[in-house]
């Protein structure tokens, strides 16, 4: 009566699987805003917080190092721990998606979110 309509349980399949890869992605782009990282520079007297979405959230610079004839070396301490910190948060970041790429048996090539 329905012949031909037999591939429908595997679209429906398909489509709960794809459904689900799906609120897996949200719920880790959500985990990601409240993962945080912390990048340091010139042994811990600049320390930078991010997101694992890279959101700078918060700097910590050590009271020490304010004298006014080393602004540049302050400077490029506090860039340091930044870009640190930013590493880290998008190293962090592939670790969280390749947790779901494994989860879903999802080759590792596959580059996630599409």
């Amino acid at each position: 009566m329905f012949k031909g309509l037999g591939g429908l349980g595997d679209m429906s399949k398909m489509m709960k699987a794809a459904q689900e890869m799906q609120g897996k992605m949200e719920k880790i782009q959500k985990d990601l805003e409240t993962i945080t990282v912390t990048g340091e520079s010139g042994a811990g007297l600049v320390k930078a917080t991010a997101t694992a979405k890279g959101e700078l959230t918060g700097l910590d610079i050590d009271p020490s190092i304010f004298v006014a004839s080393e602004k540049e070396v302050v400077e490029d301490l506090i860039l340091a721990a930044i870009k640190d910190a930013q590493s880290r948060a998008t190293e962090r970041s592939h670790e969280e998606m390749k947790k779901i790429q494994d989860e879903l048996g999802l080759p590792a090539s596959m580059n996630l979110p599409f």
